[in-house]
């Protein structure tokens, strides 16, 4: 099951972890944009929410499985044997650079908000890299639904197909969604600029995970069980 993350040829080494993974998803989705997505409006996903949801809580089961020693992170070496047991061969480097694009508060490892930005992330690069024997891509089937519909969701919104979302492309994609009303442009231009940490015009397939797993409310859930805990 999987494989070296898709078939795109390695970076030069020198460019830094951050960079590798950006140059791979990019891309990625450029080669999945080129072709039919299943996500015709923005707003169908959004009715997808609640279903959304639902599967990232029912994978933190899961997640809590995977966090050994229960400090509420993955760590580097928890994250390498979870790959094993979820049959995801990936090399070293693409580990480490996964680990350190996904671990944002750079701390003592991988939060669930953040589990579920990398294991996407691993979904997108390994397509086509599964033989057809085993069409899963992260041994997490009903997982995977979920994951399909993201990246059918951001292919929707990159119409010029370059593997990024611009601010144009997403105020044309709201306002064709909300067929017109007056403050589509406002929403949209607050939607990109949660998904546009980095201030820099556009929106790669890492910055679009983190800002729609807080829409659907992943990190109220996890306030929720540490009040819970508490």
């Amino acid at each position: 099951m999987g494989g070296t993350l898709g078939k795109v040829e390695s970076p030069k080494k020198d460019l830094l972890p951050e960079a590798r993974l950006e140059a791979k998803m990019v891309e990625a989705m450029k080669r999945r944009v080129s072709s039919e997505t299943s996500v015709k409006s923005f707003n169908s996903v959004i009715l997808k929410f609640p279903k959304i949801d639902d599967s990232f809580r029912k994978f933190k089961a899961t997640f809590e499985e995977f966090d050994e020693d229960k400090n509420g992170a993955i760590d580097h070496e928890e994250l390498r044997r979870c790959f094993h047991k979820l049959e995801i061969s990936l090399t070293e480097e693409e580990i480490d650079d996964l680990f350190k694009a996904c671990n944002i508060n750079d701390d003592m490892g991988i939060n669930f908000n953040e589990f579920i930005v990398l294991l996407c992330l691993v979904y997108l690069l390994n397509e086509g890299s599964t033989s057809s024997q085993s069409k899963s891509r992260i041994g997490v089937p009903y997982l995977e639904v979920t994951f399909e519909t993201l990246v059918d969701a951001f292919a929707l919104l990159d119409k010029n197909k370059d593997g990024y979302v611009s601010r144009s492309e997403m105020i044309n994609a709201i306002s064709e969604s909300s067929k017109g009303e007056r403050s589509s442009g406002q929403i949209a231009l607050r939607r990109f600029e949660e998904m546009d940490w980095d201030k820099n015009g556009t929106v790669n397939f890492k910055e679009f995970l983190f800002a729609f797993t807080r829409w659907v409310g992943i990190d109220e859930a996890e306030d929720e069980d540490e009040d819970l805990a508490g």
